[in-house]
C-alpha cells in the first residue's frame, strides 16, 4: 500500500517548513508512522543540529529524518535526507516501507545529500558532514594542481580484515553461551542429587533388612528357649549317640584310614535309632542288625533268616559301633579342648550356606543358629534361620557368649 500523507498533512507540512525556514531555530524534524499502519506522524523536532538527531533514531522503527546543516566549505546552509530502518525491523515491514522512500523524497524535497542508514555507524555526524562537503562542489583550489591524472602506476587492491559488529547478536551468542553453560550444570546437580538419593535409599533398605534380621532371630531365640523350658532337660540318648559317633571317628583315625563324612554318621545315627525303636517294639528280632542285613532281608524270601550266612552277617555291626565309639573320643576332646558344652548351643552366621540336601541347613550371614549340637569338629547341627533342624559346617559360623 501507499503511504498516506494526507491524516496528518498539517503537522507534516508545518515540521517541513520550520526546517528549511534558514532564519527558523528548528533544525530538524523526525517523521514515523502510526504503529504498522501507512500513516506518517511527527515523531519530534529540534534545534540541536545533528547530534541530537542521531539520539532520537530507533532500530525497532522505520524513520525518516530532515535536517539542516551549514556546508564546511561554503558556509551556506544544506539539508540532508535520512531514510532510517532499523535492524530490529522484520523482513516484510522492510519490503513494504522499501517503496515508500521515493514518496518521502518528493515530500521532502530540497535534500542535498540522502543517506539509507540502518546503524548507529551509517549516522555518525562526521561522515555526514564529510559527505556533504564533497556534495557541494566547493573543495577545488585555483592554486594548486590537482594530481589525479598523474599516472602512478597500477593500484594494488585494499584489503581489510575489520568487521562489523552486531551488537545484537553478540548479545545473543553471549547469552546463549551463559544458557548452555547453566543447564550443564544444572543437569550436573540433578544427577549428583539422585546419586545422593539412591545411596540414602539403598542405606535404609540395608538397615531395615538387618533390623528384620534381628528381630526374628530375637523371636527364634525366644521360641527355642520356650521349648526348651516346656521339654526340661535333654535326654541321655542324644549323649550316648555323641560319645558313639566320638569313638568311631576316632578309631578310624587310629587305624589309619579316612575318616567318614559328618553326613555319614549322621546318616548311619538315624538309621540305628530307627532299627533300635523297631527292635525294641518286637522283641523276637535281634536288637542290633546292620542296615544292610535289614535290606537284603526284605529283598530275600522269609527261609533266608534261617540260614548261616545271614546269621554271620548279622554279628558284623561291633566293628563299626567301635568305629563310632572310637570317633565320639576325638570328638570329646575337640570339644573339652574348644571349652565347648555341645548342646543349647548359639551361632551367628560368617558365611552364606546352601544346604545340599534334606538333613543340611541354610542361611545367610548374621543369621543366628539356634540348638547346636556339637556331632563333630567340622560339622554342627542345629536350627536355621526358617526353624529346621540339620548339619551345617562348624567353620561358617561363630558361637555366641
Amino acid at each position: 500500500m501507499a503511504v498516506n500523507l494526507s491524516r496528518n498533512g498539517p503537522a507534516l507540512q508545518e515540521a517541513y517548513v520550520r526546517v528549511v525556514t534558514e532564519k527558523s531555530p528548528t533544525d530538524w524534524a523526525l517523521f514515523t508512522y502510526e504503529g504498522n499502519s501507512n500513516d506518517i506522524r511527527v515523531a519530534g523536532t529540534g534545534e540541536g543540529g545533528l547530534e541530537e538527531l542521531v539520539e532520537e533514531l530507533n532500530s525497532g522503527k522505520v524513520m525518516y529524518a530532515f535536517c539542516r546543516v551549514k556546508d564546511p566549505n561554503s558556509g551556506l546552509p544544506k539539508f540532508v535526507l535520512i531514510n532510517w530502518t532499523g535492524e530490529g525491523v522484520n523482513d516484510v515491514r522492510k519490503g513494504a516501507c522499501a517503496n515508500h522512500v521515493s514518496t518521502m523524497a518528493n515530500f521532502l524535497k530540497g535534500a542535498h545529500v540522502t543517506i539509507n542508514a540502518r546503524a548507529e555507524e551509517d549516522v555518525e555526524p562526521e561522515c555526514i558532514m564529510e559527505k556533504v562537503a564533497k556534495a557541494s562542489g566547493a573543495n577545488y583550489s585555483f592554486h594548486r594542481e590537482s594530481s589525479c591524472f598523474q599516472d602512478t602506476g597500477p593500484q594494488a587492491p585494499v584489503g581489510s580484515v575489520y568487521q562489523k559488529t552486531n551488537a545484537i547478536s553478540e548479545i545473543k551468542r553471549v547469552g546463549k553461551d551463559s544458557f548452555w553453560a547453566k543447564a550443564e550444570k544444572e543437569e550436573e546437580n540433578r544427577r549428583l542429587e539422585e546419586k545422593r538419593r539412591a545411596e540414602e535409599e539403598r542405606q535404609r533398605l540395608e538397615e531395615e533388612r538387618r533390623e528384620r534380621e534381628l528381630q526374628e532371630a530375637a523371636r527364634r531365640e525366644q521360641r527355642y528357649q520356650e521349648q526348651q523350658r516346656s521339654s526340661g532337660p535333654p535326654s541321655r540318648t542324644c549323649e550316648q549317640e555323641q560319645e558313639v559317633v566320638s569313638r568311631s571317628r576316632q578309631e578310624w583315625e587310629s587305624a589309619g584310614q579316612q575318616a567318614p563324612h559328618p553326613r555319614e554318621i549322621f546318616k548311619q545315627k538315624e538309621r540305628a535309632m530307627s532299627t533300635t525303636s523297631v527292635s525294641s517294639s518286637q522283641p523276637g528280632v535281634c536288637e542290633e542288625p546292620a542296615p544292610s542285613t535289614l535290606s537284603s532281608a526284605q529283598t530275600e524270601e522269609p527261609p533266608t533268616y534261617e540260614e548261616p550266612p545271614e546269621q554271620d552277617t548279622l554279628y558284623e555291626e561291633p566293628p563299626l559301633v567301635q568305629q563310632q565309639e572310637a570317633g565320639s573320643v576325638h570328638i570329646d576332646n575337640y570339644m573339652q579342648g574348644q571349652g565347648i558344652s555341645g548342646q543349647g548351643l548359639c551361632a551367628r552366621a560368617l558365611y552364606d550356606y546352601q544346604a545340599a540336601d534334606d538333613t543340611e541347613i541354610s542361611f545367610d550371614p548374621e543369621n543366628l543358629i539356634t540348638g547346636i549340637e556339637v556331632i563333630d569338629e567340622g560339622w554342627w547341627r542345629g536350627y536355621g534361620p526358617d526353624g529346621h533342624f540339620g548339619m551345617f559346617p562348624a567353620n561358617y559360623v561363630e558361637l555366641i557368649e
